[in-house]
């Protein structure tokens, strides 16, 4: 462990880490070796799994509301400063450069996105597994006031759709408490949980 955070240090470029556990992993000592080295957990989350083609449904779209895919270096920022602010984190440039990293790697990595008028609401990403049957569905964020309307449920159907045109029959997502329950309700099971551990570099 110490070994691993003497690496990040070393790379100024490294402002924060995530160390993520699994419940049905045996690693006696982990817990406390991440606290002693400065990592601080976060809420355990819900590893979900089941098919693509569960979570496809026609969702009906609050009024004024837009979704479709995002590419763009702008939007991608704006999806990213939208998705810190639902997490209850400040703006960071630097993950909006990473997610921007992801989008160009070139392996079928997708943003989709909601928005009203001019302003992003809700985002999601789309990554395909290379080599198996699954994608998997992550950083689905809603803004507080635009929450229980059905926006989340569109994006997920919309990343599902596009999981199958990849020929991806499998979906599998770290869900916190917000979306654990509306992907219960179209199929997808809890198979184990895990707790994100996050470090980040003193300033």
């Amino acid at each position: 462990m110490g070994q691993a955070v003497a690496h990040f240090r070393a790379d100024p470029a490294v402002r924060s880490v995530e160390w993520k556990t699994r419940g049905h992993d045996s690693a006696p000592g982990l817990h406390g070796a991440l606290l002693a080295h400065g990592f601080v957990p976060a809420d355990a989350e819900s590893i979900m799994i089941g098919a693509a083609a569960a979570l496809v449904a026609n969702v009906p779209l609050p009024p004024g509301v837009w979704l479709r895919q995002v590419t763009g270096p702008a939007d991608v920022r704006a999806v990213s400063a939208m998705q810190d602010v639902a997490f209850g984190d400040s703006v960071s440039e630097a993950r909006a450069d990473d997610l921007l990293r992801r989008l160009a790697a070139g392996d079928g990595t997708e943003l989709w996105a909601a928005g009203h008028e001019g302003r992003i609401v809700s985002a999601g990403r789309l990554e395909p597994v290379a080599g198996a049957d699954f994608a998997g569905i992550w950083g689905g964020a809603t803004l507080a006031p635009w929450r229980g309307q059905g926006i989340y449920r569109a994006l997920t159907a919309q990343r599902a759709r596009s999981a199958l045109q990849l020929g991806k029959t499998l979906i599998h997502s770290d869900s916190t408490e917000y979306s654990r329950p509306i992907l219960e309700r179209y199929g997808l099971v809890k198979v184990s949980t895990t707790t994100p551990y996050n470090w980040s570099r003193e300033p």
